[in-house]
């Protein structure tokens, strides 16, 4: 995985670093797994704006994941890596002995032509799927369930990866990227090894027209607006604005949006790492 610079030819060019699409496999996607995707342009179902600064962008098609590795036994081999607009990481379409086809996650070090597993009994190699109490104790992991058999919910991003750290009963302790350490209950799957495309962080547009083809619309600060549309508006010349706010009045910095009594606060040990 690497990434391109640009010659300055043009300004858009000046600073636009992308991916370099070599580990990419295949430029069409398997189309038994893919579906429209509506595109709302932020407007709910009366066509009132609900969510500003979404609009545009370029046609997509929903790309169907299988987070869940509910297979188990079944061998599957890597057919191809595919590029998601959906999602940071690349995918994987899977092939199963049995016929199926499946798209997953493709993690670090996954090529064209591997043989992955899933279930208890599979070994703890880069793609396979296993509950945590199968997996050893310092392995680097990915696609964590919280519950059995919900599908995986955590560590799903570009370069982002885990590590289980020890066993305390009927849990596994996992440090998760934020630097949260959690307990999560071993018989949860995840998958080895971290999620794929890992320079995607190294990556800058170069120019507002790429993040447009995103779907996303210039976004305009709180102190430039007047009084009544913002909090934090108004003033003679530049002004600061007084504390940082939300449109609707909540604190911006350093406010704890988590809910005190939260079900799930008893099993997080430790919290992420403040910046």
């Amino acid at each position: 995985m690497a990434v391109r610079k640009f010659k300055p030819t043009t300004p858009g060019q000046r600073h636009k670093i992308i991916g370099t699409f070599e580990e990419i496999t295949a430029s069409v996607p398997e189309k038994s797994l893919v579906c429209g995707k509506r595109s709302t342009g932020g407007r709910n179902a009366t066509g009132k704006m609900t969510m500003r600064y979404i609009g545009g962008g370029h046609k997509q098609k929903f790309r169907f994941i299988d987070f869940k590795r509910e297979k188990d036994g079944v061998p599957a081999v890597v057919k191809s890596i595919e590029y998601d607009p959906n999602r940071s990481a690349r995918i994987a379409l899977l092939y199963y002995a049995d016929g199926e086809k499946r798209y997953i996650i493709a993690p670090n070090g996954l090529k064209v032509g591997s043989t992955l597993m899933s279930g208890a009994e599979a070994a703890p190699e880069v793609g396979n799927a296993l509950p945590l109490q199968n997996i050893p104790v310092g392995t680097v992991i990915h696609n964590i369930e919280l519950r059995p058999g919900q599908g995986a919910l955590l560590v799903r991003s570009a370069g982002n990866f885990a590590q289980l750290t020890s066993r305390e009963g009927r849990y596994c302790v996992i440090k998760l990227p934020s630097g949260e350490t959690r307990q999560i209950l071993s018989a949860c799957k995840a998958t080895v090894g971290s999620v794929g495309n890992s320079d995607h962080a190294l990556e800058s547009s170069g120019k507002a027209g790429r993040t447009r083809w995103l779907g996303r619309r210039p976004h305009n600060r709180g102190v430039v607006m007047n009084p009544h549309d913002h909090p934090m508006g108004g003033g003679e010349g530049r002004q600061s604005g007084g504390h940082p706010r939300s449109r609707k009045g909540l604190y911006a910095k350093g406010l704890k949006t988590r809910a005190p009594k939260k079900q799930s606060n008893k099993y997080i040990i430790e919290r992420a790492n403040k910046k």
